[in-house]
């Protein structure tokens, strides 16, 4: 307790607020253009905290962090088009609720549900970080396979109609994702003489190509009728209203919330599975199942405190162990570096007051995100108000400059034009994209942990005798399970409505 009195002293400052405050501010305009990921926003601020002390330069870089997570879902819900890869899932019903004419409804709860969500994960990360980083070193291939075959079998749930479509879009995101060199002996796969596939399809212009250039592909064709602000009952969102609809869904605010920080904390999974992660077993869980993806309130609140608990849990391994969960913890650790600081098993001995000062900030930029959010919304809504003919040629531009600027080449701006293309496609033919991208996300992470584990040990039973190998294998067999028999029942369901 003295020591986090003690971080709160070198943290409760003009100085340090205002930093944190910059960092939101710059995340939330990061996170909200199509394109412009988070870790690009940390990456621009990286060079500045070289100047400042260890605290004020992760509390930059956390300001990014936080406000980029939560400014994902401005872009997320107004246009169906994800700000960032770890709003995938807060399109799914975030964009219908939009369409519905509750525009303010779904920014409100999804903006709450992302400041709830890191402040559980903040009081998570205070209370048992050396604990939780312990348990996440025991993860080994055969657990990082278990786990992301659970991942993957939330494309039962996500294949929205017919199964059998929805299975085909996962596998052949999966098998876009095997582009490139092999993970274990380098040898080119699929590329076709092109140097630029050795490795493979970025993910960022593809993400941006199937969700964002095939919904402004169908705009066009079909032009959404815009809601106007001011004649709308529903835009300006109460408060009152919004604690209501957390607290009906409290159970999911909180399942959601661990499950974010708990995939955080393993190193290489990020916000983007704990988002759709989350999404699918709240799905699962729900008595109204049937109404994802339709604007329910309980698929964006499980997306947006998914995603942003996610931060936390990824802090845990960095400071514990020096082991950074994503590209974002692995810029931090850089920064502390630089500073002579070595984050490991002793750095919360030896210099406790730092460590905690990193956790403080990490709750200061959550609340400043949600003040700046808060009084940016009625801007935000606004949008809705801008003739699409002008709106559409400015999202695309931006779009373009996104996916061109992850490696500054022309060749990713085709990217972004063929996935385009193919996820306009699969629009067409009413083929889910929500299990094309988690194919891709999932596949080389899946590939590259079995053949890692098949390597150390090939007798396959390993992965069943390992306990939480064990358990995940057997969870992802009853989510699979589960989510054929919800399809399946959903899909009589409309036969007797239609025949009623």
């Amino acid at each position: 307790m003295e020591n986090i009195l003690l971080s709160f002293e070198s943290i409760i400052n003009f100085h340090t607020i205002m930093i944190l405050l910059c960092g939101v501010i710059a995340g939330i305009i990061v996170g909200s253009i199509p394109g412009f990921t988070i870790t690009m926003g940390v990456a621009l601020t990286l060079p500045f905290s070289f100047s400042m002390d260890p605290v004020n330069g992760i509390a930059l870089m956390m300001g990014v962090q936080v406000g980029g997570s939560a400014g994902g879902l401005i872009t997320s819900c107004l246009f169906g088009i994800p700000g960032t890869p770890s709003s995938v899932a807060t399109t799914f019903d975030g964009y219908p609720m939009v369409k519905n004419g509750e525009a303010g409804k779904a920014l409100a709860i999804g903006l709450w549900s992302s400041f709830i969500g890191s402040i559980i994960s903040g009081i998570i990360l205070i209370l048992t970080a050396p604990i939780l980083a312990e348990w996440a070193l025991k993860f080994g291939p055969w657990e990082m396979f278990a786990l992301m075959l659970f991942g993957i079998s939330a494309i039962a749930s996500l294949s929205e109609g017919s199964l059998i479509k929805g299975l085909i879009s996962g596998v052949l995101g999966t098998l876009f994702a095997l582009v490139g060199l092999d993970p274990l002996t380098a040898i080119p796969r699929f590329t076709f003489g092109l140097s630029e596939l050795l490795s493979g399809f970025n993910f960022l212009p593809v993400l941006i190509g199937v969700f964002a250039f095939s919904q402004l592909m169908n705009d066009i064709k079909n032009p959404p009728v815009p809601v106007p602000v001011s004649s709308t009952a529903n835009v300006r969102y109460p408060l009152s209203r919004v604690i209501k609809d957390l607290w009906t869904s409290l159970t999911n605010v909180l399942r959601s919330s661990f499950v974010g920080t708990f995939v955080g904390i393993l190193p290489a999974a990020g916000g983007s599975i704990a988002n759709i992660l989350s999404y699918d077993i709240a799905k699962k869980f729900s008595k109204k199942s049937h109404e994802f993806g339709k604007g329910n309130k309980d698929g964006i609140i499980a997306a947006e405190s998914a995603n942003n608990s996610s931060i936390g849990g990824s802090l845990v391994p960095m400071l514990a162990f020096g082991i950074p969960g994503d590209a974002v913890t692995a810029m931090m650790l850089g920064a502390l570096l630089i500073h002579g600081i070595q984050p490991g098993p002793l750095l919360m001995e030896n210099q406790p007051v730092l460590v905690y000062g990193i956790f403080v900030s990490f709750f200061l930029a959550a609340i400043l995100m949600l003040f700046v959010q808060s009084y940016g919304i009625k801007f935000f809504l606004k949008i809705n108000q801008v003739p699409h003919h002008i709106l559409i040629p400015v999202i695309l531009l931006l779009c373009v400059l996104g996916s061109f600027a992850v490696n500054n080449r022309i060749f990713d701006v085709w990217v972004l034009l063929i996935f385009g293309l193919i996820g306009y496609w699969m629009k067409a033919n009413k083929f889910p994209l929500a299990p094309f991208i988690l194919g891709i996300i999932l596949g080389p992470m899946i590939e590259e942990n079995l053949r890692q584990a098949i390597s150390v040990n090939s007798d396959i039973t390993v992965f069943f005798s390992r306990p939480i190998s064990g358990i995940l294998i057997m969870l992802s067999i009853v989510s699979m399970g589960y989510g054929i028999y919800s399809n399946m029942k959903v899909k009589k369901d409309n036969q007797i409505q239609k025949s009623n």
